[in-house]
């Protein structure tokens, strides 16, 4: 694919400030005024591409000690909420994009995805494991209205008796609860609803495209009135910015039906530590020194560290303060209960068509 051309200045309803290069172009571009540009005061707009991509699988799979699935599916590549802490960036970098604007406008879709699904779940070798869907990036941003992937995935889950978790910050995620609720009574899914800050003007800034906080609390309501186990995911925390909100979040989360709470300390990892300086110092200059500080002291002095034992919630005495918070606020609004694990044993391929019936049981 062609290298990123850089879009000079802020884009209008993105999060990232820049387009640069990914790290493995052989050339790089960065914008600067060299005073002879007369700029727009109005933002440029930018519209969404989407590209099919073409699958062998759909199933991922990971072995990482510090998540708590091994098998996971993305519908799609790249996410036009357009979070600018969004560990998933630096994944643009393989296509040839920038994991900065390019990742929130060139989106990438799986439109085989149930039709792969059915095939790796129907092999005979298949063992029954519960699947992530959304592990990477968000299922239900906006493509998802029209392309109806993820719901697709959902009913051959429901056909398959497979168990699954799936991660969200959009309310879309309620119009699928017709399919979440009958799996739900099987005790097949599990859904989580990412709540980064209760603040409209931070989520807007921080999230641009994302669904607003109240919404997302609304979609917890919905899915909980169903019967759908739903729990919050407070992803990331930032220390100096919404790491104050933690006891107002969990409240609200309780109140609306979770059942459960989670956390992830800010990660840095290859471009997106340049992407979150870049936004920091455009959206709140009052503080970029002081998040940034309180950062590092997180991560042993640096601005990241992908050890596994750290890289999710952090090290030293802010990191650790955090931890103490989040687990007395669980506790506090009852969000601390014990998981029961999603049923594996009701897992059964059904009949495809020209199968012979089975003579016994």
């Amino acid at each position: 694919m062609p290298n990123s051309v850089p879009i000079v200045g802020a884009v209008r309803g993105r999060g990232a400030k820049s387009n640069r290069a990914g790290r493995f172009e052989w050339a790089g571009k960065e914008d600067f005024d060299d005073g002879w540009t007369e700029h727009d005061p109005e933002p440029p707009r930018l519209d969404d591409t989407l590209t099919a991509l073409k699958s062998r699988t759909i199933i991922s799979h990971n072995d990482s000690p510090d998540i708590g699935f091994d098998q996971s599916i993305n519908p799609y590549v790249g996410c036009s909420h357009g979070c600018i802490y969004c560990y998933a960036r630096p994944s643009h970098a393989y296509l040839g994009l920038s994991p900065g604007i390019d990742f929130e406008s060139k989106l990438f879709f799986k439109p085989e995805a149930e039709r792969l699904l059915e095939r790796e779940l129907s092999k005979k070798g298949y063992v029954c494991r519960p699947i992530h869907v959304g592990g990477n990036t968000d299922p239900y941003q906006p493509a998802e209205r029209r392309l109806r992937i993820t719901r697709s995935l959902l009913g051959v889950m429901d056909r398959f008796n497979q168990p699954c978790s799936i991660i969200t910050k959009s309310n879309l995620i309620t119009r699928d609860v017709d399919l979440l609720a009958s799996l739900a009574e099987r005790n097949l899914v599990r859904a989580i609803v990412s709540v980064t800050t209760l603040d409209r003007a931070l989520a807007r800034a921080m999230e641009p495209r994302a669904a607003t906080p109240a919404r997302r609390l609304a979609a917890v309501e919905t899915l909980a009135k169903a019967g759908v186990p739903v729990s919050v995911n407070m992803a990331p925390v930032i220390p100096g910015l919404n790491d104050h909100e933690i006891e107002a979040v969990l409240e609200k989360a309780a109140a609306a039906g979770a059942r459960g709470a989670g956390y992830v300390l800010l990660r840095l990892p290859l471009e997106i530590k340049d992407l979150f300086r870049e936004w920091l110092e455009a959206e709140r200059p009052d503080r970029a020194r002081r998040v940034m500080s309180l950062v590092r002291q997180t991560r042993g002095g640096k601005d990241y560290d992908a050890e596994w034992t750290k890289r999710m919630r952090g090290e030293g005495p802010i990191a650790e303060l955090i931890r103490a918070r989040f687990k007395r606020a669980s506790a506090q609004y009852g969000l601390n209960g014990e998981r029961v694990p999603m049923a594996t044993d009701l897992f059964r391929p059904p009949p495809q068509v020209g199968d012979q019936m089975e003579l016994f049981e």
